[in-house]
């Protein structure tokens, strides 16, 4: 999470979520929402449409600050689309807040994505020139504009055409007063399935969110996948053929939710194999395992298990610190890690603990928490992550666009553990990243899965100009 604390870690990128056809289409976003309340905690919002006019809201913060049920109840309609969002290309603001709403020549139109453009600069300013005004620093109004200056009357047709120009990761949902649009980008970068609730389909960044609201999971969208809802039902189209399925990786190590699935995989049991793997590999002498909450629970109870080396809860993680406890100072940037941390002295007093850890970005909070075991008395801290180094930057949705950001793009292994005090450091392998992800029922599933973090093998083009946000460029903001 994003909160001024946890500077080590990737932040979530954003999470989408669809109703069709169904009389408490408000209701089910808002829950669906809050279950995917960990992939965004910047801002929040809902549009729906009765068949002839939207209604929305949107607000800065968390789900249920943004909606009161005063608020719901100004939301009418059989459909609708939501969005959480953290900002990966555009500036913290409610004019950033999606989905977007907009006015063209067909009428409303709403737009909610979870993911980056990585031509959004360059299309962007070819807009400019032609005549566009922007209101917003998202990328995600490159795709309105494109939709909107179309020479096609249809809006499949539109949507087919302003994806054949954009380029990068989108999970994309589109909305007018008669059609609900879904579409997922050629390389299936982020996540997004389909659900179905009685006679209403569900679209979601995440299943967990089905769960939530009693929703059956039917199938994932797939890459370069078209769906088109209205009143003639649901029907499947492709905007390419041109597909190479190349999801995430730390979809299934840090950002989704451990009940969701992805790709036929459950979360928690590919990030159990992920700590078996990482115990296969690098295995220590020590006296207990502990994972950093939350996301490393799942890994360390599997490296724990490999290891017959009992875990423990050796940090608690305190759910209540505001989200916005944002110090300027080193001391006080201390203080806020023992505010969202605590270790358990009679765990780890006297002890050799492995802690177990999904990744290193900036390699900030890894010092301060190891410290803050030794301080409770731990002898050894061996430290073992669960993913490869994070070496090259992301450009599709991750809040990582510089390589001057990534402590191991620029330290060895042993230079990393001596900057963040560990006895002992290991990362897992991308080969047994992969067989820990890609277990033997379901490989045939999986076809690939994005590694550029980790050895720099991009989906698609990357456009260097275009690592600079689009807030940055134009407003001079820091993103």
């Amino acid at each position: 999470m994003f909160d001024g604390i946890m500077l080590d870690k990737m932040n979530e990128e954003c999470g989408v979520f669809g109703v069709f056809n169904h009389d408490e289409t408000p209701q089910l976003s808002y829950y669906g929402l809050h279950a995917l309340q960990h992939r965004g905690q910047e801002s929040a919002g809902i549009v729906t449409s009765n068949g002839s006019q939207f209604t929305y809201h949107r607000g800065m913060g968390l789900v249920t600050e943004v909606f009161s049920n005063k608020e719901l109840e100004k939301l009418t309609g059989h459909m609708g689309i939501g969005h959480v969002r953290y900002s990966t290309a555009g500036e913290s603001s409610i004019e950033n807040a999606q989905p977007l709403v907009f006015k063209y020549r067909g009428g409303e139109l709403a737009i909610a994505t979870n993911g980056n453009l990585v031509n959004a600069v360059q299309v962007r300013r070819q807009l400019e020139r032609q005549g566009a005004i922007f209101q917003t620093t998202s990328d995600t109004e490159v795709i309105a504009h494109l939709i909107a200056r179309s020479m096609y009357e249809d809006l499949e047709d539109a949507v087919k055409e302003a994806l054949s120009i954009i380029k990068g990761a989108y999970a994309l949902l589109i909305m007018t007063n008669g059609k609900l649009v879904v579409a997922l980008d050629p390389n299936g970068l982020r996540p997004l399935s389909i659900g179905k609730l009685d006679h209403s389909y569900i679209f979601s960044s995440e299943t967990c969110a089905f769960d939530s609201i009693g929703a059956d999971y039917v199938r994932e969208v797939e890459p370069g996948e078209l769906i088109i809802l209205d009143d003639d039902g649901m029907r499947s189209d492709r905007f390419t053929i041109n597909t190479r399925r190349s999801i995430c990786s730390f979809e299934y190590i840090y950002f989704a939710r451990p009940d969701s699935d992805i790709a036929g995989v459950n979360v928690h049991l590919a990030r159990k194999r992920l700590g078996k793997k990482l115990a296969q590999e690098h295995k220590v002498i020590a006296d207990v395992i502990t994972g950093v909450p939350d996301s490393s629970i799942s890994a360390a109870i599997g490296y724990a298990e490999e290891a017959g080396i009992p875990y423990e809860l050796g940090l608690i993680k305190n759910r209540y610190v505001g989200r916005t406890f944002i110090q300027p100072s080193q001391e006080l940037r201390e203080k806020g890690v023992k505010m969202k941390l605590s270790a358990v002295r009679k765990v780890v007093e006297g002890k050799r603990v492995v802690l177990i850890d999904d990744s290193i970005v900036r390699g900030t909070t890894s010092g301060r928490i190891i410290k803050m075991l030794r301080e409770a008395g731990a002898t050894e801290v061996h430290v073992r992550i669960s993913s490869p180094p994070v070496k090259n930057p992301c450009f599709y949705g991750i809040d990582t666009s510089s390589r001057e950001e990534l402590i191991a793009a620029s330290k060895s292994v042993e230079e990393i553990r001596e900057y963040i005090g560990a006895d002992s450091l290991e990362f897992l392998s991308i080969e047994g990243m992969l067989e820990a992800i890609n277990e033997q029922e379901t490989k045939s599933q999986i076809n690939q899965h994005c590694l550029a973090c980790f050895n720099s093998d991009y989906p698609t083009e990357v456009y260097q100009d275009n690592s600079l946000n689009l807030a940055t460029e134009m407003l001079g903001v820091k993103k």
